[in-house]
This record gives structure tokens, sequence and C-alpha cells, in this order.
């Protein structure tokens, strides 16, 4: 196999293909489905309320769970009347809570007072 070679013996650049495209989301796309406008779903990401990732380009894009955190957004919002900076907050202490209930489930099942006394404690 040959190679075509450029001025003075230099070879082309490589090129990358990728084998398949990235399942991600545009904000239109996602304001399409979260039935918001796209300025609005823009904004959540300069907040940090959705997570998002830019291209060379500039434009951003959204992973395939942004729904999901999109529809949390808007249902703290209209069900508790938060702003947004509260939204945040709330958000990150739900996964928090969702955090810790996940690690007390990994966790064998014991009684708190197992082990070091035979009697339950007195609270």
């Amino acid at each position: 196999m040959t190679t075509r070679s450029t001025r003075a013996g230099q070879q082309p650049p490589e090129r990358r293909y990728p084998l398949a495209r990235p399942h991600r989301l545009s904000a239109e796309s996602l304001a399409r489905t979260g039935g918001v406008h796209p300025d609005l779903v823009r904004r959540f990401a300069v907040l940090g309320l959705l997570d998002a990732e830019r291209d060379a380009t500039g434009r951003l894009w959204f992973p395939p769970g942004a729904p999901y955190q999109l529809a949390r957004i808007q249902r703290l919002r209209a069900g508790l009347c938060l702003n947004y900076a509260s939204i945040g907050l709330v958000l990150d202490l739900l996964d928090h809570i969702d955090h810790l209930e996940a690690e007390l489930r990994r966790r064998p099942h014991r009684t708190p007072w197992a082990g070091a006394r035979s009697e339950p404690p007195w609270t």
C-alpha cells in the first residue's frame, strides 16, 4: 500500500472516523422533548443544573439522561416554587440522599447494637 505524500515528503494528517455516533442530545432536541424553549435549556446548562459538554464548535450536547434531569428541574420549579439557585441545591441534596441510601442497601443487614452489646440502645 502506498501513501500519498505532500510537499517535501511530509505525510498527510491522519484522519480518524468514529465507528459509531455518540448518543447525545442537542439543546433543541432536549427542549423539544421537555416542552421548553432551547434558551431555557442553555440557561440551565450555564447554571449547572443540566450536565452538558461543548464540542469543538462550541455547541452544547447533553447526555441521554438529560430529559430526566430536565423533568426533575421542572417538577421542583412548579411543585415547590423554588428559584434556580435553590433547585441546584435541592438536586445536590437529593443526589446525596440517593447515594447514602444506595450505600446502606449495599451493606449487610445488621442491627445497630449487634456485636457491641446484647441489649438494644436506650433511644
